[in-house]
């Protein structure tokens, strides 16, 4: 797949711990984005941050809370990115979904030859 040019991205801020059909909700979106046929998808753990609830989530030691954040990132063309949207309407129940234009200039995958 080739993409280059303006593109849309959309990142998603969940719970590392919520889940969808007893399955991380991040593991969900990152297959559902790969059987969809987005250029690609990637899980950012935070090590800490509050989002609608106020309760602020942290990894440090001392700390109570292992709900951590995770940003699920996506860049495609626009009309794939805004097709995909409904399926995030159904998996994310408590979170934050953002649209940003971006510009894509390099987007180079593995050979098959490289590991």
């Amino acid at each position: 797949m080739r993409l280059s040019g303006t593109a849309l991205r959309v990142t998603i801020f969940i719970g590392e711990n919520d889940v969808w059909h007893h399955k991380p909700v991040y593991s969900e979106i990152v297959h559902r984005a790969h059987k969809a046929g987005l250029a690609g998808a990637s899980v950012f753990r935070g090590i800490e941050g509050y989002g609608a609830s106020s309760l602020i989530h942290t990894a440090r030691l001392l700390s109570l809370s292992e709900d951590l954040p995770v940003a699920v990132v996506i860049v495609d063309d626009e009309e794939r990115i805004r097709a995909f949207l409904p399926q995030l309407d159904e998996l994310v129940s408590e979170g934050l979904v953002i649209l940003d234009d971006c510009e894509v200039i390099r987007y180079v995958g593995r050979t098959q030859g490289d590991a």
